[in-house]
């Protein structure tokens, strides 16, 4: 019988992300060969309704064709994200500015100071330095004053970044500090991953919500609503995202991650999650807080996502980002 190709799943991957065809009447005693873009794939499963396969490097692109050697069963499409800037160390989110320039960390190993904490990755793809002298930067976010602010884990402080580099310190004491945001009203909140939420204004901070602690860091996101969204990972194989409410009160999720990473709202306010699952990493999108996962990007090794002007989507592994215009 002819085979057939009928779906394909996630739709967006980056270079050594697992994808996977499904259909009917795939061959499986002898391995068949996959291209994507022209290139040669290798596969990961085979069965005669499912074949995964990891996209080759070098390829990018919108909607290349995935093709089944010697086959004539149709055709499928998927989107692989380009290597946008590299020779990073990165463990959180990266961040868009209102001109579509990404922010990017060389976070570094304990107590490491790099030559640059912070890059800023134009559009035409150029990275530059952007700031220096921050220990282990962590987490960032745009606050409503205009400035950058980020995470120092080896300090415990957050440092106000201006627009030409230099930067200063505006709260401290805040233990293996990662995990940041600021709402509308300019409170800030910052994850210390031996267990606490803290709440600060001013440079003074008070513990708002406590967790389980972490092994590795918090994520943290703010929804549209105002809630904050945390991601934990601990030494268990899989771990809730935790949904806080505006006075602290604690709740997780129904859904568990493998070790979950970066957290972020997209444009349409659903919930992406990052899962650093050894050999199943991915981008999650939750249209709920009880719907069930949805992988939408692929790719080994990833810990951070952003959603930027236009609808540029940034996935971000330890060493390099990905852009899908």
């Amino acid at each position: 019988m002819r085979s057939a190709i009928t779906s394909l799943e996630p739709l967006r991957a980056v270079e050594g992300g697992r994808v996977t065809l499904h259909g009917s009447n795939f061959p499986v005693d002898d391995l068949p060969g996959i291209t994507v873009g022209g290139a040669a794939a290798r596969v990961a499963f085979a069965s005669s309704r499912r074949l995964s396969f990891f996209v080759p490097s070098g390829v990018s692109g919108a909607r290349l064709p995935v093709r089944i050697d010697d086959l004539t069963g149709g055709t499928a499409f998927v989107s692989v994200g380009e290597c946008w800037a590299t020779g990073l160390h990165q463990v959180d989110n990266p961040v868009f500015d209102a001109q579509g320039n990404l922010y990017v960390t060389y976070s570094g190993a304990r107590g490491q100071e790099a030559p640059v904490s912070v890059f800023r990755v134009t559009p035409e793809g150029t990275r530059e330095p952007f700031a220096s002298g921050i220990v282990n930067t962590t987490s960032m976010t745009w606050a409503p004053d205009g400035h950058l602010y980020v995470t120092s884990r080896f300090e415990g402080a957050v440092y106000r970044i201006g627009a030409d580099g230099t930067h200063e310190v505006v709260a401290g004491d805040l233990g293996v500090a990662c995990g940041l945001v600021v709402d509308p009203d300019g409170w800030m909140y910052v994850g210390d991953r031996t267990g606490t939420i803290f709440r600060v204004r001013d440079g003074k901070a008070t513990a708002f919500a406590t967790l389980p602690p972490s092994v590795a860091a918090f994520h943290i996101a703010m929804s549209p609503s105002g809630d904050l969204y945390v991601a934990a990972p601990t030494l268990s194989s899989f771990d809730n995202i935790y949904r806080i409410g505006r006075h602290g009160d604690v709740t997780p999720l129904p859904h568990t991650f493998g070790r979950p990473q970066g957290l972020a709202f997209a444009p349409d306010g659903t919930l992406h999650v990052v899962e650093a699952l050894a050999g199943a990493s991915g981008v999650y999108r939750l249209t709920s807080d009880d719907a069930s996962p949805e992988l939408v990007v692929s790719g080994p090794a990833l810990v951070g996502v952003a959603f930027g002007p236009a609808g540029t989507l940034v996935v971000v592994s330890n060493e390099s980002a990905y852009r899908f215009d």
